[in-house]
């Protein structure tokens, strides 16, 4: 067990961390950059003894390896220190985005939730197509939470024969989120990177959100089918439609992704700093508004004292996987990568964009985090080397994490699956590499065709 001292040292590390880097956003003060960088090493150093099994070895890996390179190239104090801070965005992110679902839980839209799922999605095909938008949309306000509440929404009336579709719709559902969610690391990490506004890659990544709702549907068709003529086809004549999304929680989630798009057009700063301005005003005061500061102060104890604590493995690996980025920067590793790909007989762009789909792809089935590679290609390439712009870059790395995610057996989200349906981890993810494949075969012609010079 941690003591109640660590743990508060814990927290303190981190906020100074998002403090710091807030203030040099702000500022634009150079002398903030070795502060931030030492504030990165300690936290690793005091979290990493936290953290076990894979997490901590790839963690052990990426600063011993990037310790290695960086002495090996002879590098000088000041790219150690920005090596160490490439992904404090996520650290700042971690600490206020969740904030964005408090009002998501105010008992009344969750009940009010429960009765239009209940009541609107009788046929199979509703109910596969309606888990996998819901927890979309969930998953964009209250990331890995969205699975438990969407599950217990399921299962206000259990189903039969619908566990394993159930269980994909959940899973790619949250991968959608991924896509096009401005509070999710995915879209911090790459357009940061590559410095894009959210609102100019995110028209391009509903279009590919909607696309994976249609290949999800399309891959476990014949199994819906099959679901719908297995006696369950329950009685269609019943009143349908009776009850309607609470119109509170729409109002809700649309002002507040409204609310970054327009906060975006308005004030020239990072997408980060938005949000955390967002993720401390808009539920605060939404939930003064609606009568809820009880719900509120509950939902920001629970953030301090649970959501971040237990987010201390992903702090700590993402901060060592940007560590081990840096260094491999310092390599010039990426002025190498066009040479190599112009050995394959196909352009260059087309090769890059099946070397990323299969790396993203292929390092999660075994279990690494897709933070590592997207990491290390949106810090090292430079699109114009490979023959594409950013913003082709940009969806074609958080098309590759989105796919990713469903068939990785080392996923939060897979892993809590596992828990809820009481499967093995491997009988969640199997199911999912048919999509991903297809998912996989969607993303490259979508960017080429949508994206493509």
């Amino acid at each position: 067990m941690i003591s109640a001292g660590k743990a508060a040292m814990e927290r303190g590390i981190t906020f100074s961390i998002a403090v710091v880097y807030i203030v040099q956003q702000l500022t634009q003060l150079e002398m903030l950059t070795p502060i931030l960088g030492c504030l990165v090493f300690l936290a690793i150093a005091i979290l990493l003894p936290n953290l076990k099994g894979v997490t901590f070895w790839l963690s052990v890996s990426f600063m011993v390896a990037g310790t290695v390179l960086m002495l090996f190239q002879e590098v000088g104090a000041s790219v150690w220190f920005e090596s160490a801070g490439i992904n404090v965005t996520i650290v700042t992110l971690f600490l206020f985005a969740p904030l964005f679902g408090i009002p998501v839980r105010i008992p009344q839209y969750v009940e009010a939730l429960k009765r239009f799922y209940e009541e609107n999605f009788r046929s199979k095909a509703a109910l596969f197509i309606g888990t996998q938008i819901l927890t979309q949309i969930m998953g964009v306000f209250i990331n890995v939470g969205s699975i438990p509440v969407v599950y217990q929404m399921v299962l206000v009336k259990p189903q039969p024969g619908m566990s394993r579709l159930l269980a994909n719709a959940l899973n790619r559902g949250f991968a959608g989120a991924i896509l096009w969610s401005p509070y999710f690391a995915a879209m911090t990490l790459v357009t940061t990177a590559l410095e894009l506004p959210w609102s100019s890659v995110l028209p391009y990544m509903l279009g590919l959100a909607f696309l994976s709702l249609v290949v999800s549907f399309a891959v476990d068709f014949r199994e819906i089918q099959g679901a719908e003529t297995d006696g369950t086809k329950r009685e269609s004549i019943k009143k349908q439609g009776s009850a309607v999304f609470p119109i509170g929680l729409g109002i809700y989630l649309l002002s507040a992704i409204l609310a970054i798009l327009i906060l975006e057009r308005l004030i020239e700063l990072p997408m980060v700093i938005l949000i955390c301005m967002a993720a401390v005003l808009f539920p605060l005061i939404w939930c003064m508004a609606n009568g809820a500061m009880a719900i509120y102060r509950q939902g920001l104890k629970n953030h301090v004292t649970v959501t971040l604590p237990a987010l201390q493995k992903e702090i700590t690996l993402f901060l060592a996987a940007g560590f081990f980025s840096g260094s491999i920067g310092a390599t010039k590793f990426g002025s190498s990568i066009p040479a190599m790909l112009e050995q394959i007989p196909l352009s260059v762009s087309i090769t890059f964009s099946l070397f990323t789909v299969l790396l993203i792809a292929g390092s999660s089935l075994i279990g690494l985090h897709p933070i590592v590679p997207v990491t290390i290609l949106a810090g090292g390439i430079d699109p114009a080397s490979v023959g594409i712009s950013p913003l082709y870059f940009a969806v074609l790395l958080l098309g590759s994490w989105s796919l990713s995610n469903p068939i990785s057996p080392a996923s939060a989200v897979n892993n809590l699956l596992a828990g809820l349906f009481k499967k093995p981890v491997f009988e969640v993810v199997v199911p999912n590499y048919k999509f991903a494949g297809c998912m996989a075969i969607v993303l490259i012609i979508y960017v080429m065709v949508v994206l493509g010079n």
